[in-house]
């Protein structure tokens, strides 16, 4: 028994949804931020995967290569950033983070 297009599009809004009240429930912790971030660009892959093999198409594949690519990208300079306000400050409290304007 194959698995349908809704129920992939369920998880995928299942994790969407997950991403979106991670960022804005926990305005604390810039860890479980960036996390959510990646959740909901998980939730846009599996989006790009599924309607590229139901379309039978290969662009959405290639897309979903390429939105992988951002989120590694974005994870490592993230956590570069996070290291480097933590030396400084002591603290990775989002609240601080205006303090590194100028």
């Amino acid at each position: 028994m194959a698995i349908d297009l809704i129920s992939y599009l369920g998880v995928a809004i299942i994790l969407f949804l997950l991403g979106i009240s991670g960022i804005f429930l926990n305005r604390k912790n810039i860890i479980v931020m960036l996390m959510s971030i990646e959740l909901m660009l998980l939730a846009v892959n599996i989006n790009l995967i599924v309607f590229s093999v139901y379309l039978d198409d290969l662009i959405g594949q290639v897309f979903a290569l390429f939105v992988l690519t951002v989120a590694a990208a974005e994870s490592a300079i993230g956590l570069a950033i996070l290291v480097v306000y933590y030396r400084v400050r002591g603290t990775i409290a989002v609240e601080f983070v205006n303090l590194m304007k100028g």
